[in-house]
């Protein structure tokens, strides 16, 4: 698994575990909706900004989004 394939893995986990809808995830993020359900997929290369951003809508570590 690559890191982009490891990385929206761990998106989908905290996002369910905070019980988001991908849609709802965008709009806390300030992302467009469509671009959630990519990065869960592996098909995006994240910018770090994005990270952060992901990070404070789900309120969770940066670290999370890159553990086995």
């Amino acid at each position: 698994m690559d890191i982009k394939e490891k990385f929206g893995k761990n998106l989908k986990r905290l996002r369910l575990e905070k019980g988001l809808s991908q849609e709802k995830l965008a709009l806390e993020a300030g992302l467009d909706r469509t671009y959630i359900p990519s990065i869960e997929k592996g098909a995006r290369n994240v910018s770090i900004t994005v990270v952060e951003k992901l990070s404070i809508a789900l309120n969770v570590e940066f670290s999370e989004f890159f553990k086995n």
